[in-house]
């Protein structure tokens, strides 16, 4: 009974402690405030001679071949094609084609060797097709879709017919590894997808608008973004890589270009790593990125979101969940509502760069943080929330501990209040807010648990003596330090 009692006071004397501090400093092992109700506040400290090391995961050596980098063809050998309405044009060797003309239910189809490259140049090019992709690669060891310095524009007006066991979905659809380059301008409308690739896509040259009701950019193993300029309208993603049969694929890589995307769903979508080193983005979307390990060495992002601005998610089991942030210029804009500007569901690592952010919440994480980089140890990185330059890093942690809903016995994960607000008088427990009876948190209706101890369902004291989690485990991830 001694022993019962001895636990049971234990938990009241934890709740009480972490009732009182919201944060633990890095600095100090003493408890600071708390920067707001249902965050937690982590502090950087410099760290001399110490520095998280973030290893890039892809570089630009290893994702692109000099013959994607080449923006002009070799036309010393190329045959020329004219289009004709109503004619299929099919490609069965490697070599460069030119195609010309305006033609109206026409296919060029590339039905070429396991070993073969085949270059399809496009100069004053326009395809509009009812249902049916306008450029089909079956068969191919690669296709580069190139531009000369013309306009060429590819649209298809209506839903996409099957070839046979295929359901062809896209404008340009490639069953093999595409690249697109060059030095001209081509646009691209579908009521479905834009680009879909059954291997990998990359884009390093030329100008490509896409308008279209699905992803604008899609491919299984891999989207990689060297260069030119891209522009897409869409009702669904920007980009996606993602393989449905196999979580430890899809990925995309960004090293350059400009990007303007708005996208009804997200702008950029990896099922595993989503790198970004350079370029200029410009995405707005219900989630910006979204990808398991989202890494940003570089580049210059404007973000505007009505969800998550960057999204880490447990899109792969093959690796750990994490944002990684070692630089580049970031600008986070949220909408009001549940949002959060960084979002990682596992580590959230910075180690340089410079983000300014404007949101309610701007960061919430669920692992660990390591905070080693920006203004504190002074490598040219800055934060800035609302205005305000900062060197703290909060979490807005909801759901993390507590009764039902993941606060500390209130509805919705932050302490006390119904739906995830705060509670008006900053006690965690009851209702509308209001602080439970008896001075103790935890029961749902306000009412103090029996017993007068905070943590288990029901108002039962948790097993074991301490408060938290449902059926008397502890909760997790309630603290972030450094």
């Amino acid at each position: 009974m001694k022993k019962g009692f001895a636990l049971l006071l234990c938990a009241a004397l934890l709740i009480a402690a972490l009732a009182g501090c919201g944060t633990v400093s890095a600095s100090s092992p003493q408890s600071t405030p708390a920067a707001a109700s249902g965050t937690t506040a982590a502090t950087a400290v410099a760290q001399t001679g110490t520095e998280t090391a973030v290893e890039a995961v892809y570089t630009m050596d290893d994702q692109f071949s000099q013959r994607d980098m080449t923006q002009t063809a070799d036309l010393s050998e190329a045959e020329t094609i004219v289009l004709e309405s109503g004619r299929d044009v099919t490609i069965t060797e490697a070599g460069v084609y030119v195609l010309r003309g305006t033609a109206e239910n026409t296919t060029v189809i590339v039905e070429a060797g396991d070993e073969d490259k085949v270059q399809l140049v496009l100069d004053g090019v326009s395809i509009t097709n009812a249902d049916f992709p306008c450029i089909y690669v079956k068969n191919a060891d690669k296709t580069f879709l190139t531009t000369t310095d013309s306009e060429n524009t590819l649209t298809v007006t209506g839903s996409f017919r099957a070839d046979g066991d295929t359901n062809t979905d896209a404008v340009v659809f490639s069953r093999d590894d595409l690249t697109l380059n060059g030095t001209g301008t081509l646009t691209l409308s579908s009521r479905e997808n834009g680009v879909s690739c059954k291997d990998d896509l990359k884009i390093t040259g030329g100008t490509l608008s896409i308008t279209c009701a699905a992803d604008a950019l899609e491919a299984k193993d891999s989207i990689r973004v060297a260069g030119g300029s891209i522009t897409i309208l869409t009702d669904k993603d920007g980009l996606h890589a993602e393989d449905g049969d196999d979580d430890t694929t899809g990925y995309v890589y960004i090293a350059g270009g400009s990007l303007s995307i708005r996208a009804g769903d997200d702008a950029i979508h990896a099922t595993t790593v989503l790198q970004i080193d350079g370029g200029e983005l410009t995405l707005e979307a219900a989630e910006a990125l979204e990808g398991t390990r989202v890494q940003i060495n570089g580049g210059t992002l404007n973000i505007s979101a009505s969800d998550d601005g960057i999204n880490g998610s447990h899109k792969s089991k093959s690796m750990a969940v994490a944002v990684e942030i070692t630089g580049g210029s970031i600008t986070i804009k949220m909408g009001a509502g549940d949002t959060d500007a960084i979002d990682s569901n596992g580590d959230l690592t910075i180690t340089g760069g410079t983000l300014d952010i404007t949101a309610q919440s701007p960061f919430d994480y669920d692992g660990t943080l390591t905070h080693t980089g920006g203004t504190l140890t002074h490598t040219g990185g800055t934060i800035t929330v609302n205005g305000q330059e900062t060197d703290t890093v909060t979490n807005q942690f909801g759901g993390m501990m507590g009764g039902p809903g993941g606060g500390f016995g209130g509805k919705g994960g932050f302490p006390g209040g119904q739906e995830g607000e705060p509670p008006q008088v900053g006690f965690p427990g009851g209702q509308e807010g209001e602080p439970p009876q008896g001075g103790f948190p935890g029961n749902q209706e306000g009412e103090p648990p029996q017993g007068g101890f905070p943590g288990g369902q029901g108002g039962q004291p948790p097993e074991g003596g301490r408060p938290g989690g449902p059926g008397g485990m502890p909760p997790q991830g309630n603290q972030k330090t450094v």
